[in-house]
């Protein structure tokens, strides 16, 4: 494994770091318990020690899985978690739409102490605000409380997470420029550059980490329906993807096979090696299932990096839509 140094901080970050929302939902599969808590050890082994949760995962148990099967390593480890979803309305949620949020002083204390009770620790490394929208990033009342759950020591670091899907662009930016948060989590991927190449652009010249998730643009890049699209369970985000998406995103790819190297690279490891490319990103979420997964991603660290040659050539690729005539569909990510 290799490390970078968030900006501005002392929290040195796994170049892949562990989505915990794979093992906390069933929106990207369901995985038996006795395999969650086996992704979770063998990430450890495999080098990663920055795992990114959030309260409203699976309604904490994001969290407590974590002090469950991680708890001995609190001190090896960097955990991120998100805030600002209440979860603790008892209204039922509507499938996969997002909850309502709230952000003012005693709420966000209040999820604080929770999250530290779920993780069972006595401090969070990285607290971000959790899809967090414009009207609250303008509120001082926000960040006047983290500054003060810092003094407090309850959490060292705070940033935000940039969705639920693509696009936020003002929330991007106004969080980078403005509040000069030490990291924002965004979507970045081979398939999907955009608003991500603007962040990136302002995260170089703030002093910004990017913390980037979905770097397979929901699997179409791991090799998974390289022989046809799968039916999804009803609770798969993936199911709320229209196939017309998925369909084209394979024609993409079809373009950029050639960053595949036998026994060296594969279209997974390369797709990586693209989001790790610029220096503002920090570490990538990819989302584990499988051990098999745990291994091939982990290991891309350590195949070959994407050329100037081939960045130029998926360059040239982006700004002509891999060369595909139709209009692009619109899509959303979470």
């Amino acid at each position: 494994m290799k490390f970078r140094t968030l900006p501005r901080t002392d929290l040195v970050l796994s170049e892949v770091g562990f989505g915990v929302w794979t093992v906390a939902t069933n929106w990207w599969g369901k995985i038996e318990d006795a395999d969650k808590k086996a992704l979770l050890e063998n990430a450890v082994e495999e080098g990663i020690n920055f795992f990114d949760t959030a309260d409203t995962y699976g309604d904490g148990l994001g969290e407590e899985i974590l002090a469950d099967v991680l708890g001995h390593k609190r001190h090896d480890l960097i955990i991120a978690t998100k805030f600002g979803y209440d979860i603790y309305d008892p209204t039922p949620r509507d499938g996969h739409k997002e909850r309502a949020q709230k952000f003012d002083k005693e709420f966000v204390k209040y999820a604080c102490e929770q999250s530290l009770r779920r993780l069972g620790t006595d401090y969070i490394d990285l607290y971000q605000a959790h899809n967090i929208k414009v009207a609250d990033l303008e509120k001082d009342e926000l960040f006047e409380t983290l500054e003060q759950l810092q003094f407090e020591g309850k959490i060292r670091y705070f940033g935000v997470a940039i969705g639920p899907d693509i696009g936020w662009v003002e929330e991007g930016e106004y969080s980078i420029t403005e509040r000069q948060v030490k990291s924002a989590q965004i979507i970045y991927s081979l398939l999907e550059q955009d608003p991500a190449k603007r962040f990136i652009e302002l995260a170089g010249q703030n002093d910004v980490g990017l913390l980037s998730r979905v770097p397979h643009a929901s699997n179409t890049l791991t090799g998974e329906f390289d022989h046809g699209l799968p039916v999804f369970d009803a609770d798969d985000h993936r199911a709320h993807r229209k196939n017309e998406w998925l369909e084209e995103a394979m024609r993409k790819v079809d373009h950029i096979r050639f960053l595949v190297q036998e026994d060296t690279r594969t279209m997974a490891q390369a797709a990586i090696q693209f989001v790790l490319k610029p220096a503002a990103v920090v570490s990538v979420l990819p989302n584990f299932t499988t051990l098999s997964e745990l291994k091939e991603y982990t290991s891309a660290v350590d195949t070959p990096k994407i050329t100037d040659a081939e960045q130029a050539k998926l360059d040239e690729l982006w700004e002509h839509g891999f060369d595909i005539s139709e209009p692009e569909p619109q899509f959303r990510e979470i």
